[in-house]
């Protein structure tokens, strides 16, 4: 054998090994994670109870419920919506670990975008996953796409139209999650899991729906909290007290001309109260450099503090970076107050939430002390 073709096979050889471990570390992302659920949970359940249309496929996702057993009302709350927007899917695991409800009850979705958490964003370079220390031990959980699984939902068309409203978009806003709603039972992959969500909140008769995001910290809507019209009195005063913990929360009113989000969606197409919480997340910043999983957890990155330094590039960006701790900390303290709001509002039919972690808690001690 001549020289180059040994070259050739140690190319060959060494191409395969480095694709075997490709593969595996993709492949691995088709493992769920795991959560452990409190004692108070009372049952738990799947998405596709909702539209049996979806089982057995990766549009099913579980669904965790806290039945205090007192009237009440019924609060729901999904993350991983966007799956790499970790502190939503974070926030509502520390719920699902830790609530107590002892009035109404409570609805969590972890992973609503089940399919996004299975794949990673192409040309973006980012982990598969992350982890966080515990008490116990490390957890390691997936850091997934923004959408959902091409494989599971292709091709993207050209032009994204939106079902009913006929609202275009660009074609990969077709596996956008929160573009889907209201949805439709025999619709694209992603319709009917936007479909299936609607239809939880419509056969529970929720009262009031979150739906928690990440944006990147030079996204204007970034520390926001957006509202269906009919939830802006609840939600200015939840910004007001949140104010006087030194929290600021941006308050935003749903455009009543963009279509498929979940807060336009549920409250036009419910009964529901609907908000949507964004926290800076600069894993997903177009500014940022290497996309590490110390990015994703410490939020901590050289070319966004130089950036909030310049008076010409709006960003929200503290000089200790912003982690995962601290982002899950908001959506937290924002969730207590929005309900707390909302009880305010309506005393007749009130939900009472208890044990979740204060905000000052989850910065300093760090949301791995809140998860088992």
């Amino acid at each position: 054998m001549e020289k180059h073709h040994y070259i050739a096979v140690v190319f060959l050889l060494a191409g395969g090994i480095l694709s075997a471990i490709a593969s595996k570390d993709f492949l691995s992302m088709r493992d769920a994670d795991i959560l452990h659920p409190s004692q108070f949970v009372t049952t738990t359940g799947m998405l596709s109870d909702y539209l049996p249309e979806i089982k057995g496929t990766y549009g099913d996702t579980k669904v965790y419920y806290f039945n205090s057993g007192n009237p009440g009302a019924t609060v729901i709350l999904l993350g991983g919506t966007h799956p790499n927007e970790p502190a939503g899917f974070i926030a509502a695991a520390v719920l699902v670990e830790n609530a107590q409800v002892t009035k109404g009850r409570l609805i969590v979705i972890p992973q609503s975008c089940a399919s996004g958490f299975t794949a990673t964003d192409p040309l973006e370079a980012c982990p598969t996953h992350f982890t966080i220390n515990t008490q116990s031990g490390p957890r390691t959980f997936r850091y997934g796409a923004r959408g959902g699984n091409p494989l599971h939902q292709w091709p993207d068309p050209l032009v994204y139209r939106h079902y009913p409203s006929g609202q275009q978009l660009s074609g990969m806003e077709s596996r956008n999650l929160n573009r889907s709603y209201p949805g439709r039972v025999d619709g694209s992959f992603m319709e009917r899991n936007g479909f299936a969500i609607v239809q939880l909140i419509k056969k529970e008769n929720v009262d009031v729906a979150f739906d928690l995001h990440e944006a990147a910290p030079e996204v204007m809507i970034i520390n926001a909290i957006i509202t269906h019209e009919k939830g802006s009195d609840i939600a200015a005063n939840a910004v007001l007290n949140l104010e006087f913990e030194d929290l600021q929360y941006s308050l935003e009113i749903s455009p009543k001309n963009f279509h498929g989000l979940s807060h336009r969606e549920w409250g036009d197409s419910t009964m529901t109260f609907a908000f949507l919480m964004e926290t800076s997340n600069p894993s997903q910043g177009r500014l940022r450099g290497v996309t590490s999983e110390a990015l994703v957890v410490e939020g901590n990155d050289p070319f966004y503090k130089t950036a909030s330094k310049l008076d010409n590039v709006r960003i929200t960006y503290d000089s200790s970076g912003e982690p995962l701790s601290l982002r899950v900390a908001r959506h937290l303290q924002g969730f207590k107050r929005l309900v707390e709001s909302y009880n305010e509002a309506h005393p007749e039919n009130s939900a009472i939430i208890e044990n979740i972690p204060e905000y000052n808690a989850v910065v300093s001690d760090g949301v791995g002390k809140y998860l088992k």
